[in-house]
């Protein structure tokens, strides 16, 4: 059982389809107040916050979606773990999305272009989530990770193998607090082998995995994508595995672990061009814009495309998601958050901080709190 100190009230976390019932966290002691820490914000404290059933639709609404009242607890950054948690949560998943004090994720930074003062890479993959901002090399910062841990469904994060071990936010350290976690891993190599402690980057991958040596002009050089479509096919892969993990879950109502990695997604990507080589030797060349196997071949686009109203950007459009679905619409959506914009709401909602506890984590630094003006 997780003791959640710093004034966190109990309550039950109940069943449903996609957790197994666990016994609530205890209460502890109420924490000295820092005066003034909460003007500003923007919080709406909810009820609850660790139950299945609380607040999703009742039998027989409309557009209910498939990931209602599921909560994905999200590490990661750039882009493949992003891409990722954002369809999920274009599926109805609430997702919260964990950054740094300040800088955040790092793809805030990258642009130009920027819509206002917001980088619009990143505002292209982190629609339908709440930002809190938390130090985790804080002791305090990686306590309330454990606690975010124990009310969620699925944990998601990109970090080098062995890194969030030494904060004691490992997969062994997650399982011991949240059985039922799906605690799925992204990497550029996986967790074992040679390469396990390299960063992954997209264009690295793509060279080692041969997707490079396929792409291009017949007579030029070997050339990268025009995005980052190992990232991208990493993201799908892992978002289908989330999906598969819930269901494992369901069946046999323990958490599990997830390997996901670059290399990986892409050589299976690779499909019929890889089984040439295994089967026939056949090496592939480059083909300029014809295909090995068919020619004429038609790359196809549905032309979907996501507006919303961004509390500092204002009106952005983004690409919206690559799927359709007849019992529900991926409509309405949340625009990105800015870094900490859910601070407070998700740790009254989802934790049930008092605010004399947020404020001393306000105040020490252990969390952080975005304005919106």
């Amino acid at each position: 059982m997780l003791r959640a100190g710093l004034g966190r009230r109990s309550r039950l976390c109940g069943g449903g389809l996609w957790r197994s019932p666990r016994p609530a966290a205890a209460s502890g002691s109420a924490s000295p107040r820092c005066p003034g820490a909460l003007s500003g914000a923007s919080a709406s404290p909810r009820n609850g916050g660790g139950a299945r059933g609380e607040g999703a639709p009742p039998a027989g609404a409309s557009n209910v979606k498939p990931l209602d009242a599921v909560k994905i607890l999200d590490l990661t950054r750039v882009l493949a773990g992003p891409f990722a948690t954002m369809i999920l949560g274009d599926l109805g998943a609430e997702v919260i999305k964990v950054e740094r004090p300040g800088a955040g994720d790092d793809t805030r930074a990258w642009g130009p272009p920027f819509a206002g003062t917001e980088s619009v890479y990143f505002l292209s993959v982190n629609r339908n989530k709440k930002s809190i901002a938390i130090n985790m090399k804080d002791s305090k910062g990686a306590k309330l990770i454990r606690e975010l841990a124990a009310v969620s469904d699925v944990f998601v994060e990109n970090y080098v193998p062995g890194k969030l071990a030494e904060m004691g936010l490992g997969y062994e350290d997650i399982k011991k607090i949240a059985p039922h976690i799906v605690y799925c891993s992204i990497t550029g190599y996986g967790q074992t082998g040679p390469m396990v402690q390299r960063g992954g980057y997209d264009s690295i991958a793509a060279a080692v995995s041969g997707l490079m040596h396929i792409t291009g002009h017949e007579d030029g050089e070997p050339v990268r994508p025009g995005v980052a479509m190992t990232d991208l096919a990493t993201g799908l892969y892992t978002y289908g595995a989330i999906m598969a993990g819930l269901l494992q879950r369901h069946k046999t109502g323990k958490g599990l672990h997830i390997d996901c990695n670059l290399l990986s997604s892409q050589v299976a990507c690779l499909t019929h061009v890889a089984a040439n080589y295994l089967n026939c030797k056949i090496e592939a060349k480059r083909w300029g814009t014809a295909h090995g196997s068919i020619v004429p071949y038609q790359v196809l686009h549905n032309g979907l495309v996501m507006e919303m109203n961004h509390p500092t950007a204002g009106k952005i459009a983004v690409p919206g998601p690559g799927v359709r679905y007849s019992e529900f619409a991926v409509s309405h959506p949340k625009p990105p958050p800015l870094v900490g914009q859910h601070t407070v709401e998700i740790l009254k909602g989802m934790l049930g901080y008092e605010d004399d506890a947020i404020e001393e984590l306000l105040c020490t630094g252990a969390v952080a709190q975005h304005e919106v003006r």
